[in-house]
């Protein structure tokens, strides 16, 4: 059974920095793309950042210099490192992993959340 635990999420003021981890378990033979997603009160989810097995990126343009996005392969983990944090930011975020391959199965799977709030 795979699961995506997410960690990191809290309150922050304006122009602070966290960093959120998401480790995945089970007994996993490769995950090709992992990312991080977010929903704001109201708000449909986005993307935030994607990262490829291959170490390639992607941002959406509102997080493109203030969040960086980084894995390690060898612990199944997906980092998101966000940094000049402003309060639209504030949003539960989200982890997924795709083409997630174990003995038995290749699926998409998705974390819990982890809230993060963003003080004015």
């Amino acid at each position: 059974q795979v699961q995506l635990v997410e960690s990191g999420g809290g309150l922050v003021q304006a122009g602070g920095s966290l960093r959120l981890s998401c480790a995945a378990s089970g007994s996993i033979f490769s995950i090709n793309a992992m990312a991080w997603y977010r929903q704001a009160p109201g708000k449909q989810r986005e993307l935030v950042a994607g990262i490829a097995s291959s170490g390639s990126t992607s941002y959406a343009d509102s997080v493109k210099g203030r969040f960086t996005i980084s894995r390690d392969n060898a612990k199944n983990t997906v980092y998101l490192q966000m940094n000049s944090l402003k309060p639209e930011d504030t949003a539960v975020y989200y982890c997924k992993a795709d083409g997630v391959a174990t003995m038995s199965s290749f699926a998409n799977y998705w974390g819990q959340g982890t809230q993060v709030t963003v003080s004015s």
